[in-house]
């Protein structure tokens, strides 16, 4: 089966697949591994990219590669400027056909012509680039906000944080009050700390719920709330 194709529809049922990489039709492992794409941009809350980067990195290194996560941008490589003023360098611009996941992180929401989720729902060529791509789109808090720009939550099953629910509801989603809420191809986070939550459910989704509770372990961290998946 067509890589993207077989990570899409492995919306997997984990209790009888196990992970990923364990089976002989898996297309999770360390000479193929899930490549996740983390996109970051000025304006973007830390504790968004930061979250999915440390679960996906150390779900990866203790999986023996199965799984690799590398920052991006939305163009160029370059330095990024987060929320609370944390320079980020960046090395890679986002290229869709590297990954087979895109995390968008938010940030900014609240200020409508500063940097952040508002700026980059604005670019239009970024929006078409996002709308065409290929790949398993992740939104954690006001990220879903551009996934809606780019009309990707219409008519989907969807979250976002508490404060941007009414607008994400008023683009067209069915605004789900879930933690995480998977709906295929389109996974969304409810809440700044939910980068947690949504990466540690991508890595039991794809990677199984073996990893996902020793990657809980090694970062004390208990997942909250319940995973909705349509």
């Amino acid at each position: 089966m067509e890589r993207r194709t077989f990570l899409r529809a492995s919306a997997l049922s984990v209790g009888t697949m196990g992970a990923v990489g364990a089976t002989s039709g898996g297309v999770a492992t360390a000479s193929a591994p899930l490549r996740v794409q983390v996109l970051v941009f000025d304006g973007v809350e830390e504790q968004d990219f930061v979250a999915p980067v440390e679960v996906l990195g150390l779900a990866g290194r203790m999986s023996g590669g199965a799984l690799t996560t590398t920052l991006v941008t939305p163009h160029r490589p370059g330095t990024v400027t987060c929320t609370y003023g944390t320079k980020v360098q960046v090395a890679e611009g986002w290229a869709p056909e590297k990954a087979d996941v895109l995390v968008v992180p938010g940030g900014g929401y609240t200020d409508k012509t500063g940097p952040g989720v508002n700026r980059l729902a604005a670019d239009q060529g970024f929006l078409r680039r996002l709308a065409a791509a290929d790949v398993l789109r992740a939104g954690i808090c006001t990220g879903t906000m551009v996934l809606s720009a780019a009309g990707l939550t219409k008519g989907r099953n969807a979250t976002t944080h508490t404060g941007a629910k009414a607008e994400l509801a008023a683009q067209g989603a069915t605004v789900v009050n879930a933690r995480v809420v998977d709906d295929g191809d389109l996974i969304t986070g409810g809440g700044i700390t939910s980068g947690l939550d949504v990466a540690l459910w991508l890595v039991e989704r794809f990677l199984g719920a073996k990893l996902a509770q020793r990657t809980e372990t090694v970062l004390e961290y208990e997942r909250r709330g319940t995973v909705w998946r349509a």
